[in-house]
């Protein structure tokens, strides 16, 4: 864990890349995760962001991208879903890996027979990927780990990632800091310094890479973290990124000026 602050560094006056987690850092975290969403004022600051740097945003999240989609629309944006499984760039490229075939179909059945027994207990499908959730039936936590760990045990292509009341079974290999790594290589994030903000442990893998690019990590909510700062809640996000707009679009308007200025006094 690094030394954190809940001082966010000023943005002014330099060229940043944007990347957001989504279930607890810019939506509420809900009973399910389908009664979650995303405020319709803050998909237009969102939007207003990636204007503003140029498209270099992108939302990093362990929902599959057709979910985001739903989630932030009508933005369109740059995406990596199931912890980056999927990653659609911004030539609007979908890539993606995928579990084989015979994989999939018998951990699915395998999960949905196991969870049968369990009320309260949710199986969630991502293709590429399962979740299992248990934040309705805290009594069962135990049993959804250890299922979890026996089928990574028996599947040696998957990855388990634990998350707030969830644990998914993935590819190996997949994680929210490459699919930050394969976005910084790409226009319009490469050069930039990545701003990422995140509140699970799905998404510390991404504060490690943000802070060996020398940007700012950002963690939502309380518990141990390599973020390097801290924001309360995503009432508290919503607020940063009020402030963070009003002070580029200031910048833009700043730099605006200035440059008719200098042409003015190139032509006296």
């Amino acid at each position: 864990m690094t030394n954190e602050s809940a001082v966010l560094p000023s943005l002014s006056g330099g060229l940043y890349a944007f990347f957001f987690d989504v279930d607890g850092t810019l939506a509420a975290i809900k009973p399910r995760p389908d009664e979650v969403s995303i405020p319709e004022n803050v998909r237009q600051m969102l939007q207003s962001l990636s204007t503003l740097s140029q498209g270099a945003l992108a939302l990093v999240s362990g929902r599959p991208v057709k979910e985001l989609d739903v989630l932030i629309s009508p933005l369109h944006v740059p995406l990596a879903g199931v912890h980056g499984a999927e990653r659609r760039d911004v030539k609007g490229e979908l890539h993606c890996t995928a579990l084989p075939a015979a994989v999939t179909k018998e951990l699915g059945d395998i999960l949905a027979d196991s969870i049968a027994g369990w009320p309260g207990t949710q199986v969630e499908i991502k293709g590429m990927a399962f979740a299992l959730h248990y934040r309705q039936a805290m009594q069962y936590e135990a049993q959804v780990l250890q299922l979890a760990q026996s089928m990574v045990e028996r599947f040696p292509e998957l990855a388990l990632q634990p998350g707030k009341c969830v644990v998914e079974l993935k590819p190996q290999g997949i994680d929210k800091g490459a699919a930050i790594k394969a976005f910084m290589r790409e226009a319009p994030f490469t050069g930039r310094i990545p701003v990422f903000i995140g509140d699970d442990l799905t998404d510390e893998a991404g504060f490690l890479v943000v802070n060996a690019m020398q940007g700012i990590s950002v963690k939502v909510g309380d518990g141990p973290s390599h973020a390097r700062y801290r924001l309360k809640g995503v009432n508290d996000v919503y607020a940063w990124l009020e402030q963070l707009i009003l002070q580029l679009d200031q910048d833009k308007t700043t730099s605006v000026r200035s440059k008719g200025y200098e042409s003015l006094s190139g032509r006296i």
